[in-house]
């Protein structure tokens, strides 16, 4: 028993001591400054560990532990950065009783993945039009895990689609390691399927996108949970915050708009590994399930018809002809 406790104590110093270390070395940057001061923990919980007693060790850990979260919440996020292009100007709304007035709706023109001209426009919509629910899955290549944009359809046939993403500054990347240590504040791209459907069917290489529509929802409850997306939009415009690959990225918050208002919602292993969210929802009957769900997803790839729309003013239309479920339509 007492190996166990002891085994047990090493695994969990252990795994603080790696986070620990990779929060301080991105908190005070990766230079010279927060190579030295990473390299610190690992040294002294090795030493708390075996050249001190077990109880004063512990007291050396813990007040290690402290100085780690101090050094972690001293990394505020910001709204005011160098950002890039396409993610520099930040979207919000106003409510109106049932009118909707939303600014900065993104609609990138694409040469390509690397060149295109940044656009935005404005636009209102009616609540009591809110007709329909849909989920995009963008598959770039790892099956597991996925990219998810969600888009709210109206009886004009207009959508309001919404991609939540990493809000990078000029000249960086992403990384899924950076991404759990809060280097990137997080965006609601909110933009017209031309700009962010159409990047990831049309000009990113080896994106592969599905479309479903949500199935037995009615029509106040999709209001709510769209109001509740522009009340985030809104929140996010003016007090920021990080990003995070695990807690906070673009299937974990879909988590959070909907719980509250959709009962079939609960957790699943799926929903962090999101690559397997349209087979959960295909259980629980929020996606159409009236064939096997291999011909669902197959008949729900939508990269062969988003080329064809490409252009095309209709271009939302065109990706939902014959698609399983996209008779359903809320409010009729």
């Amino acid at each position: 028993m007492k190996f166990l406790r002891t085994a047990a104590l090493y695994i969990l110093v252990s795994a603080v001591t790696v986070w620990g270390t990779m929060a301080v070395y991105y908190s005070c940057g990766t230079g010279l400054g927060g190579k030295f001061s990473a390299a610190i923990i690992p040294l002294a919980s090795a030493g708390a560990l075996l050249f001190m007693r077990p109880k004063r060790g512990l007291l050396i850990l813990a007040g290690l532990c402290i100085i780690i979260l101090l050094i972690w919440n001293s990394n505020a996020p910001s709204n005011d950065r160098d950002w890039q292009p396409d993610v520099a100007h930040l979207p919000h709304a106003t409510i109106d009783e049932n009118t909707i007035n939303i600014y900065n709706i993104r609609n990138i023109d694409y040469r390509s993945e690397e060149d295109y001209t940044v656009r935005y426009y404005d636009k209102s919509y009616d609540l009591d039009k809110l007709r329909s629910i849909d989920i995009f899955l963008s598959d770039w290549g790892l099956k597991a895990i996925v990219h998810t944009l969600v888009s709210f359809g109206f009886e004009d046939g207009s959508y309001v689609c919404i991609s939540i993403e990493t809000r990078k500054e000029v000249g960086e990347a992403y990384s899924n390691i950076k991404g759990l240590f809060r280097q990137y504040e997080l965006i609601y791209v909110v933009g017209d399927e031309r700009d962010l459907v159409r990047l990831r069917t049309n000009y990113r290489k080896g994106e592969t996108v599905y479309l479903y529509r949500i199935q037995g929802m009615d029509q106040e409850t999709a209001r709510q949970i769209f109001l509740d997306y522009l009340k985030y939009v809104n929140n996010l415009s003016t007090t920021p915050e990080w990003y995070n690959a695990l807690t906070s990225n673009c299937t974990t918050q879909i988590r959070g708009h909907t719980r509250a208002y959709a009962k079939r919602v609960i957790w699943d292993w799926r929903i962090l590994v999101n690559g397997f969210v349209d087979e959960m929802a295909y259980e629980l009957g929020t996606i159409d399930n009236s064939m096997p769900f291999e011909v669902i997803k197959s008949k729900s790839m939508i990269n062969s018809r988003a080329l064809a729309a490409d252009q095309d003013p209709d271009f939302s239309k065109r990706i939902r002809e014959g698609l399983p479920g996209m008779d359903y339509r809320m409010g009729n």
